[in-house]
This record gives C-alpha cells, structure tokens and sequence, in this order.
C-alpha cells in the first residue's frame, strides 16, 4: 500500500494529497474582491508553490478544473491561463460557471497532477 502524504492540512482540508505518484490540489482561490486577472495570477502561483512543495511542476499537471463565479470572466481568466500553461505540456481542462463558497471569490482552480 502506499503512502499518503498531507501537505498543509488543516481541520478541515489539505492543500495537497500525494498519493501513489498523483498530487491532488484542493481548490485554490485568490484574494476575495480582487479583480478576475489578480485572483487567477494568485491562484496559479499557488498552485506552483504547491506543486514544488509536492515533488512536481505545472508542466506535469494531469487535469484542471476551473470555475468561475461569472462566465462572463471566461476570456479574463483565459488571458491569464494561457500565457502561464506551458506550451506543448497542456492539461484536460474544463471551465464553468459556479457560485463559490463567498460571493467575493471570482474563480477557483483544481488541479491533479503528476508526481515529477
């Protein structure tokens, strides 16, 4: 059997759980209230740091889901994914429209990835 690994868990949730050479990220959300483009840059440097802290990097991301309060955010969001997603090393992806758990939070991301 393998091992599980907890990287920042709290009462609730952790932020990661590497399990069996997969990392599975909680969902990231940015600063309640700021704009689409800052919360999707926080969120994405989060991910970063999780991945690393985990033994991986954003080129080894498996999947991706992404929700954002207002639809209407979907191109915003997009500027920003796609200038950090590296090319050739492209995840699934789906993207829908959710409210999430404050009405200040505009988008949140979840990602699985590969251990590297």
């Amino acid at each position: 059997m393998s091992d599980i690994k907890r990287i920042e868990c709290g009462t609730r949730m952790s932020q990661a759980v590497v399990h069996s050479g997969t990392i599975y990220l909680a969902g990231q959300v940015g600063e309640p209230g700021a704009s689409v483009t800052a919360q999707t840059q926080q969120i994405l440097a989060n991910i970063d740091r999780l991945l690393a802290v985990a033994g991986s990097d954003k080129t080894r991301i498996l999947s991706a889901q992404i929700w954002l309060a207002d639809i209407a955010d979907f191109a915003e969001m997009n500027a920003v994914w796609d200038a950090w997603v590296p090319a050739g090393n492209c995840p699934t992806r789906a993207a829908g429209e959710s409210k999430l758990a404050a009405p200040a939070y505009k988008v949140e991301i979840i990602v699985v990835a590969a251990k590297a």
